[in-house]
């Protein structure tokens, strides 16, 4: 089977598998990337997340991850929520984390997705698959298959779907006919940038603060929330969706269509009362299998009591 006929062929086999796109790229090292990263490290704009540090050759080179890999195939999954939970009165979570965490049941979607490239090939190949777990630059992986081009706000974003996705990658020794990166289409537009409360991003855009990031100061950060950004939370608890909410591509975002991602009855009810008043045992009930469980109860618990005692 050619590499044109094989490509075309897989990516039928990952939109089968419910994924919104998938690209391909070659397995090299990022010379380009290795620089940026190295340098967003030595700024110290990775906060607490020492381990971002670790095993730096095998972030920027995937045959170090994978020996013998000879290109990465890039999927987005869509997450943008049919419904955003209501405002008033409430607490704030991130869309992403509205449904069951996303790693098990996109995990188990490559692996199909795997099984059904070796059938189809009628042999067993190389390839390790990723979902937010393993040393390497998925957004970085994504622009280079031609997935979409990374914003002012850091993210991926895609010219017809917007940014609401989770990334996944097999790296694999299959060889393809390549996808070329696209353009960046921010252009003059400053909306995440003046919209991030608490200017976690650069002035000029493409860096981002991690450590004055919402989303790692409620979920990354293990520590007391610095008193600085006391009136900048803005009621979120965990995540924050200002930066993508505000970016003009998402209003080309569609609904997802997966029921794991649905948020239990529950959620939609709780109002800010009752996050204040949540008891262990009834985080535990509501978020079973949520991305909640990441922060824990004491880590919702502080976020919950940091901003109320600043409000």
């Amino acid at each position: 089977m050619n590499k044109q006929l094989l490509q075309r062929q897989v990516e039928k086999l990952a939109l089968d598998q419910g994924f919104a796109q998938v690209g391909f790229a070659r397995a090299e090292h990022m010379d380009d990337e290795a620089r940026k990263l190295e340098s967003w490290l030595s700024n110290g704009n990775h906060g607490t997340m020492d381990y971002l540090e670790d095993v730096f050759d095998k972030r920027v080179d995937p045959t170090k991850l994978v020996p013998g890999a000879k290109s990465v195939i890039s999927l987005l999954f869509n997450y943008a929520p049919e419904e955003v939970l209501p405002t008033d009165d409430r607490y704030k979570i991130a869309s992403y984390a509205y449904g069951k965490d996303y790693h098990r049941f996109i995990k188990k979607k490559l692996i199909r997705f795997k099984n059904q490239i070796e059938e189809l090939l009628g042999t067993s190949i190389l390839a390790r698959l990723f979902v937010d777990s393993a040393p390497i630059l998925e957004r970085d992986w994504a622009k280079r298959s031609g997935l979409g081009w990374i914003g002012k706000n850091t993210l991926l974003i895609n010219k017809q779907k917007g940014s609401n996705f989770f990334l996944a990658e097999m790296v694999t020794d299959l060889e393809f006919d390549y996808n070329h990166p696209i353009k960046d289409y921010c252009g003059s537009c400053t909306k995440c940038i003046d919209a991030c409360p608490t200017d976690a991003i650069s002035e000029s855009g493409y860096v981002l603060d991690s450590s004055r990031c919402i989303s790692y100061l409620t979920i990354e950060l293990k520590e007391g929330i610095p008193e600085e950004f006391g009136s900048q939370m803005e009621d979120w608890i965990f995540g924050c969706d200002i930066c993508q909410d505000v970016c003009p591509w998402n209003r080309f975002a569609e609904p997802n269509k997966e029921h794991r991602l649905t948020p239990k009855e529950e959620l939609k009810y709780l109002k800010k009362r009752d996050w204040e008043e949540m008891t262990e045992i009834t985080f535990n009930h509501v978020f079973a299998g949520s991305p909640l469980k990441r922060a824990q109860y004491e880590g919702i618990k502080r976020n919950v009591k940091f901003i109320k005692s600043h409000s």
